[in-house]
Formats: structure tokens, sequence, C-alpha cells
């Protein structure tokens, strides 16, 4: 129940199962790689948009919290994106239409995954805080 799969930019990524569906619990479910491609799609764009909108950002933290149906085929049916955005100076409404546009046309992991689940987002800035230049 290990399982390497081989993307189409040459990476490989290894994914394994529970112990007690046959697995031995050595990588991520494949379940787990759709969520955690999902929060990788949306922060790169985040961050990109924050960027061309001139934002100082020195980093974006998505956690991503989903439920799944409890019967076969056990789809996510409901997925909630919590965004901690790093920077300097960083404008509230910015943020938000960062994870508005990823949401609504950038991000086809997550559009697809809107097919079958509720998604929501949240999100809070944590201000970098500017070094103070120590007295002579």
């Amino acid at each position: 129940m290990t399982f390497l799969a081989e993307t189409g930019s040459g990476h490989i990524a290894m994914m394994d199962g529970a112990p007690d569906g046959g697995g031995r619990n050595l990588a991520p479910r494949p379940m787990e790689l759709v969520l955690a491609g999902t929060g990788g799609c949306t922060a790169y764009d985040v961050v990109l948009i924050l960027r061309k909108s001139r934002q100082d950002i020195s980093g974006c933290d998505v956690t991503l919290k989903a439920e799944r149906a409890t019967e076969d085929p056990k789809i996510f049916t409901a997925v909630h994106f919590h965004f901690t955005v790093r920077g300097r100076n960083l404008k509230p409404n910015l943020v938000e239409r960062a994870i508005k546009l990823s949401h609504e046309k950038y991000c086809s992991a997550s559009i697809m995954l809107e097919k079958s689940a509720q998604i929501t987002h949240s999100f809070e800035i944590l201000d970098d805080l500017v070094e103070a230049t120590p007295p002579n």
C-alpha cells in the first residue's frame, strides 16, 4: 500500500495507507496530499498577488481543516482555509482581495474542491517588527 508517484515535472511523491488498510504509515495518505497541494496552490497565489500589489510580504502559512463524507466515496464536504500572512504594513483589504482572487480565479485545486465542498476562509496578519538600530 506504499506508492510512488512521478509528477509531470519529474519529482517523486510518496504515499501510504493506514495500517488498518494494509499500509505501513510511511507517508501521507493520497487525500492528505490533495489538501496539501490545494494549500500550496492557494498560498502561492496569495504571495504572488500581494507582491504584485506592492505589499511587503515576508511569508504566508495556510492551515486547512477539512470534513469528509462518512460513506464512500469519502469526498471532502467542507474545507476551511486559515491564512497567516506576515510582512510589513500589509493592508487587510489587499490580503482579503488576494485570498478571494486565488479562490475564485487562479487556484485550480480549490476551485475543483469547491465543486463538492463548502469552502470558507479566514486570515490574520502578523506585522514584522522593524529592528531598531542599537545606540552607539
